[in-house]
């Protein structure tokens, strides 16, 4: 008896965690979200009740791009697990400015805190004053991926237990026996570690050494060229890799209203800061060799989403988002990591209009797919079956 394919798995969605003063745009627009635990407390029991099955909690240590205020992120990614039951929360963490050893400590505690709901988002770090403020060292574009590599590879040591004994270029572990160790959540393995960057290193980087690779805002081509070159690294280190996606979801009734909302946010931009963004990330990919990283063609309009959100597209009618949406899963996409205006309101939203449609629409692509359709092809055909 030949065995079945195994059917595709349901796309997993994410969302930003709003610890951040000033919400996820850089404009004066109203945004109905707030930076505070109680605010974040509420929303990740409203996410987890909407479909989602993950939480990015952010990362900076200095004021920037017009946010002032900001939580620590491993603290508040800890209290937000603690206050859900199924919810996987990830805290974005920066080598250089943890070590290794200390964040796998951490890790195995929060780990048995949760039941094993915690995971990483390791930021190689792109804000050079960030690093100066704190006395530490700022390093070159390529040394930073290299120190990255090193560093989840010391991490996975440390809960793996061995080698007890590590000699890097940047670290060292001596006779380190972690105790307790992460759990062992079937299924999962170790912690998941998450890992984003555009450049040519960071896509190495990823494909030898996470479990996830989050691509920043992009378009359809886009996407595919990140998940044909970082599956690339990952084959041929014998691995396999997951890919999220980042978007900013604007679903209204007409796509009229969902472009006007886009249109305001822009004309609204707090153009000072939105500038001092871009000048700080734009080293981010000039200072690679190739010229090819993060931010390295975002706009001024794009860089209003400081993640490169709105490139996605996802604007528009609940229709219109599923099928994009479905689309991006067709092209590679285990997962959307979202963004909102109105977090309450469009989280709720979100799970009430537009993923029950990405649930009727993946099942019929899958099966398009299956049969050998091409991507636009089993789309366009999922949505006139």
């Amino acid at each position: 008896m030949t065995d079945q394919p195994s059917q595709p798995a349901p796309l997993k969605f994410a969302y930003w965690v709003p610890n951040v003063s000033g919400g996820l745009v850089t404009s004066t627009i109203e945004q109905r979200t707030d930076w505070s635990y109680d605010y974040n407390r509420e929303l990740a029991v409203l996410a987890e009740n909407n479909g989602f099955d993950y939480a990015l909690t952010q990362v900076r240590y200095i004021a920037s791009y017009g946010a002032d205020h900001q939580h620590e992120s491993t603290s508040f990614s800890l209290a937000l697990a603690l206050a859900t039951e199924r919810l996987r929360v990830i805290a974005a963490v920066h080598p250089g400015l943890w070590h290794p050893g200390v964040l796998a400590k951490w890790v195995a505690t929060a780990d048995h805190l949760t039941h094993g709901r915690i995971a990483i988002n390791v930021v190689s770090g792109w804000l050079k004053n960030e690093f100066l403020a704190l006395g530490e060292l700022w390093l070159e574009h390529d040394e930073r991926y290299r120190r990255t590599e090193e560093f989840i590879r010391y991490l996975r040591a440390a809960w793996e237990g061995s080698p007890r004994d590590f000699v890097g270029d940047f670290y060292r572990l001596h006779g380190y026996d972690l105790k307790p160790k992460p759990l062992d959540v079937p299924g999962r393995g170790l912690p998941e570690i998450f890992f984003g960057g555009n450049s040519t290193a960071a896509r190495g980087t990823a494909g030898r050494n996470a479990d996830w690779y989050f691509s920043n805002g992009t378009d359809f081509e886009g996407f595919t060229e990140q998940v044909t070159e970082v599956r690339d690294h990952a084959t041929r280190a014998g691995r396999t890799i997951r890919f999220g996606l980042n978007g900013f979801v604007i679903a209204r009734d007409t796509e009229a209203e969902a472009r006007e909302v886009l249109r305001e946010i822009i004309a609204k931009a707090d153009r000072r800061a939105v500038a001092d963004f871009r000048d700080a990330v734009r080293q981010a990919g000039k200072s690679t060799a190739d010229g090819k990283g993060m931010w390295a063609d975002s706009t001024f309009d794009d860089l209003v989403q400081y993640n490169d959100g709105f490139r996605t597209r996802l604007i528009g009618t609940p229709e219109q988002i599923a099928r994009r949406i479905v689309e991006y899963k067709a092209r590679g996409a285990d997962l959307l990591l979202l963004g909102f205006l109105h977090y309450h309101e469009d989280v709720a939203n979100f799970g009430a209009t537009v993923l029950p449609i990405i649930r009727e629409l993946e099942q019929k692509v899958d099966e398009r797919l299956a049969e050998g359709a091409p991507v636009a092809e089993a789309v366009r055909a999922a949505q006139h079956a």
